[in-house]
């Protein structure tokens, strides 16, 4: 699969990834689950920089979620480390590429070295263009909307809103992604076949892209094949093709 099949002028302007499968790849090299999520720091690199070489303009990648941290404690400090240890490495790397580095999530809940970390990179990169990459860090979507919820409720409790002005616009302008438009695309590694839990509001109307890659040998060649499914794809977005039709020949 070459990039050059990849039509430019119909590229997603938001690709969201699960990346799934590091645990099940380590086992299958007789190793420890952190061996497979080290491992998958190059698929992180080869996707962000395939996404901005082509033009995508946001890239979500779902990092570790509020559910993760009921994982085994040994685990969950491995990967709190390695993700000091990539963030430290790969800013160099952002920086080279013009890459703009974000989070979403419950940063409270991250390690002090950890969110240092972060937020060192993020100020370092904030001035950054050519694409925005955003980790979802102990991020559910749940949570999103729960905090939502609970931040409109006040605002309608101090008299700054009324119930009939709550819709659509309010609850985007309210989630943690906010300044991001949604993702047109959602790809999701290792042939599980569900969101769990990732960008619920935001994924109504994504394309749905499941492969049985695992994340660690997920590379370019894999990102290009599922921006070709997506533009193979007809977006309707409830309106019937007849109305996609007529709307294109406009």
């Amino acid at each position: 699969m070459s990039k050059d099949q990849i039509d430019i002028a119909k590229l997603p302007k938001h690709i969201a990834v699960i990346m799934d499968g590091n645990g099940r790849w380590a086992k299958a090299q007789g190793m420890m689950r952190v061996f497979g999520h080290s491992s998958g720091v190059k698929s992180v690199r080869e996707v962000s920089e395939g996404c901005a070489e082509l033009g995508v303009e946001y890239l979500t990648l779902y990092a570790f979620s509020t559910e993760n941290w009921n994982r085994p404690q040994v685990e969950v400090n491995a990967l709190m480390t390695l993700l000091v240890k990539t963030i430290k490495k790969e800013t160099a790397t952002l920086m080279k590429n013009d890459i703009k580095l974000d989070a979403i999530g419950d940063r409270s809940m991250l390690p002090k070295e950890c969110l240092e970390e972060l937020n060192e990179a993020i100020e370092t990169t904030r001035n950054n263009s050519r694409m925005t990459l955003i980790l979802a860090l102990s991020y559910s979507s749940k949570w999103d909307i729960v905090n939502a919820t609970r931040k409109i409720a006040q605002m309608a409790k101090e008299g700054d809103i009324e119930p009939e002005e709550i819709g659509e616009e309010l609850i985007n302008k309210t989630l943690t992604t906010h300044k991001y438009p949604h993702p047109e695309l959602m790809i999701r590694t290792s042939g599980e076949l569900r969101i769990s839990n990732f960008l619920l509001w935001e994924l109504a109307y994504s394309e749905l892209y499941f492969t049985d890659v695992l994340w660690p040998d997920f590379r370019k060649k894999d990102l290009y094949e599922a921006i070709l499914e997506y533009q193979n794809r007809e977006r309707r977005f409830g309106k019937t093709s007849e109305q996609i039709s007529e709307l294109k020949s406009k």
